[in-house]
């Protein structure tokens, strides 16, 4: 699937950013490079046949740890360090229109 236009200024739109027709541009030639570089390694002989990995070192090696409780910090005095809060809610600045 090759991104268009039209395509960029949807997903822009949804998540209301919207951009410049250069910054559309911009964004268009960066998906290009990403799709050629898919196109090489769908290139590799035989590469529906790899096993994908989970972790990029062979001897990755991790041990899960026990879930146990902690003490955590009383929510009043995480609360004290806030500017305005209400009914243990914190109230931010509008950042959206």
């Amino acid at each position: 699937m090759r991104f268009t236009r039209e395509m960029v200024d949807d997903y822009a739109e949804k998540l209301l950013i919207g951009l410049t027709e250069e910054e559309n541009k911009m964004v268009l030639d960066e998906f290009e490079i990403i799709d050629k570089n898919i196109d090489l390694i769908n290139e590799i002989p035989n590469i529906s046949e790899v096993e994908p990995m989970t972790h990029c070192l062979d001897d990755f090696c991790f041990e899960l740890r026990e879930d146990e409780v902690e003490e955590s910090i009383e929510i009043e005095d995480l609360l004290s360090n806030c500017d305005v809060c209400t009914d243990r809610c914190v109230e931010v600045p509008k950042v959206v229109g």
